[in-house]
């Protein structure tokens, strides 16, 4: 059973020309963590800032923890925001940026004193409370922000592309610390980024945004395995989006692509978009494994070498190419014709975007 904190119904918001919110409604459960995934101008850190209080919608309503804050000043809202540059104060140490989170609640020096030194361990900065914020690294920084921004307790922690600053070994270490600090928190994170593997990596769920609305919204798992419309497919790297034609063949649905044929499951799908999913990871070079595989020749038009593996684009009897994924080494070579074959459960129907 859901249990939503945060209810939005019905945002629009206009800047001139450009919608980033049209009639978008969307909850986000208690506890969850939650990305909206989406290319700049998709509205995605206009819809946070609505939800933070920094712009107020033009219409539509926004209701967090039972109570309609729609028009409720972003300080009246109990929630924390970490952004993209750190907003870390670099006249206080970091001990002083942690406790300024703590400036509105009354507590004591003392209690004060405690929850920096909690929060600083939480964030994996423990001993850190008297460091210069200017000796720190861009990783470290970004803890210190999270940190000061979990210190009151927060309903909702707003993180707006908080990591797309670090290099990407940072990137991957906060990756795995984020995920950790929610686990430890229990604390609803809503999270904006434009980087498929952040969202894939730490979210409970993932909301694909493009034009002001959502186009899809699943666990990590079913939105990479399953997109919805070409829209989500191209924007997950390595899957191939195909014209192919369905049709219903003893009640069963059938999808015909370069001339070959497979039963596939349509999902409950709109078939109207005559376009076709298929990760390039699940092409499978050499004769089909199981009868419900789809068989298909193609000819190597190019090789690319990508360290733990290389991309081989291939182009099939009707023209259309497709790029297939292959982790070990093969003697295949470019201009070469192979057969391949896609398992009926990887040929993924997709709705018109």
């Amino acid at each position: 059973m859901s249990d939503p904190i945060l209810e939005l119904r019905g945002l629009h918001k206009r800047f001139g020309t450009a919608v980033p919110a049209d009639d978008f409604s969307m909850d986000v459960d208690r506890g969850e963590f939650f990305t909206m995934l989406g290319p700049s101008g998709s509205g995605k850190s206009t819809i946070l800032r609505m939800i933070a209080g920094l712009e107020y919608p033009d219409r539509g309503s926004i209701v967090i923890n039972g109570r309609d804050m729609t028009r409720v000043p972003p300080w009246d809202r109990h929630l924390g925001m970490v952004f993209q540059n750190y907003a870390i104060f670099p006249h206080l140490n970091v001990g002083e940026n942690v406790a300024y989170g703590l400036r509105k609640t009354g507590s004591s020096k003392a209690d004060a004193r405690i929850r920096v030194e909690e929060l600083l361990s939480l964030v994996g900065l423990e001993g850190f409370g008297k460091r210069n914020i200017a000796q720190l690294s861009g990783g470290e920084q970004q803890r210190v922000a999270i940190a000061r921004a979990l210190a009151p307790n927060p309903s909702i922690l707003l993180l707006d592309e908080p990591l797309s600053a670090l290099d990407e070994k940072i990137r991957r270490e906060m990756q795995d610390e984020l995920r950790n600090i929610h686990q430890r928190t229990g604390t609803t994170f809503i999270y904006v980024t434009h980087d498929q593997e952040e969202a894939l990596t730490m979210s409970d769920r993932v909301a694909v945004l493009n034009a002001g609305a959502y186009v899809q919204c699943d666990t990590p798992k079913e939105i990479f395995r399953y997109p919805r419309t070409p829209f989500v497919a191209h924007f997950f790297r390595g899957c191939n989006v195909l014209k192919a034609e369905y049709h219903r063949r003893d009640g069963k649905v059938v999808v015909s692509l370069a001339g070959a044929e497979a039963v596939v499951d349509p999902r409950g799908r709109d078939l109207s978009s005559g376009c076709l999913a298929i990760r390039g990871e699940t092409v499978h070079f050499g004769p089909p494994a199981a009868a419900s595989n789809m068989a298909l020749n193609a000819t190597i038009e190019a090789i690319t070498y990508r360290g733990l593996y290389s991309n081989y684009h291939l182009k099939l009897a009707d023209g259309q190419t497709l790029e297939a994924t292959l982790s070990q080494r093969s003697s295949m070579a470019v201009g070469d014709t192979v057969y391949i074959s896609i398992h009926a459960d990887n040929l993924v129907v997709l709705e018109p975007d």
